[in-house]
């Protein structure tokens, strides 16, 4: 039997600021999917931001998948390579990229997994415990992607 890679899906956001809680909604969703295979190889997390602790949960996995929501002109979803080298020092330490989490990893567990960011375009930042239209649209769009990606790991 052929050994497959553990895989972190890690989303962030907060949820009640509409919009900005595509990353847990988007957990959500591979969550209730993953009940459909018995596979371990494939873990979540979410929270409100990455911190520099994740860097610990970070060093367990062979492939990290950081799931965000995103102000930046994209079409529906981007995903992207993220790379250590990338990490930069943040003003506060109160939330971090993922370029710095891995870079983390790398000097404090001496692993690099290869990492993605997968960012859901989002439209609304209000104090409101719902996504827009658009964004469930984007979160549908990027579901599916994500879906198409982990499938040879189950």
């Amino acid at each position: 039997m052929i050994q497959k890679e553990k895989i972190l899906v890690y989303g962030y956001g907060n949820p009640g600021r509409q919009d900005d809680g595509l990353g847990a909604a988007l957990i959500q969703k591979i969550d209730e999917w993953l009940t459909s295979f018995p596979s371990q190889k494939i873990i979540t997390d979410t929270n409100y931001q990455l911190n520099i602790e994740d860097a610990a949960s970070v060093s367990e996995a062979s492939k990290v998948i950081f799931v965000d929501a995103s102000i930046e002109e994209i079409e529906n979803f981007s995903f992207t390579e993220v790379k250590a080298s990338d990490a930069r020092v943040e003003f506060s330490m109160h939330a971090v990229s993922p370029a710095f989490v891995i870079d983390l990893c790398t000097k404090m567990y001496g692993k690099a997994p290869n990492a993605y960011l997968l960012h859901i375009k989002g439209y609304e930042w209000d104090f409101r415990e719902e996504l827009t239209p658009g964004a469930q649209t984007n979160l549908s769009l990027a579901f599916e992607f994500l879906c198409d990606f982990l499938k040879p790991n189950l």
